[in-house]
């Protein structure tokens, strides 16, 4: 029995992210998912620094997301980026994927 393809698409998120920014994240998250249909976003965070308003966009969006009936994975996160995702209890909220070529030639749009 074949499983039909999961829609993926991706984005790039890129900081320094100011509590400010989270709003206007989260709106433009919904909108890409409304039009995109997608199943899974996979969340480029290369090079965000790794602070709690980080976490705290990454969750939201996370948030906004499944509300869409999709899921947020990170994609070229920092080892300190993980350890603080880890240590505020959030590792299920804000998995990490590997990223692949498969999705490496993929248009993303950045914050």
């Amino acid at each position: 029995m074949a499983f039909p393809a999961l829609r993926t698409v991706a984005l790039a998120v890129r900081g320094p992210i100011a509590r400010t920014d989270l709003p206007g994240l989260c709106e433009r998250i919904c909108a890409s998912l409304e039009t995109s249909g997608a199943d899974i976003v996979l969340c480029d965070v290369t090079g965000v620094h790794p602070d709690a308003v980080t976490v705290d966009a990454l969750a939201r969006l996370q948030l906004a997301a499944r509300r869409h009936g999709c899921q947020v994975r990170l994609c070229h996160a920092s080892a300190e980026l993980l350890e603080l995702v880890a240590f505020m209890g959030l590792t299920d909220v804000c998995p990490a994927e590997a990223w692949t070529d498969e999705f490496a030639g993929r248009p993303a749009s950045n914050q």
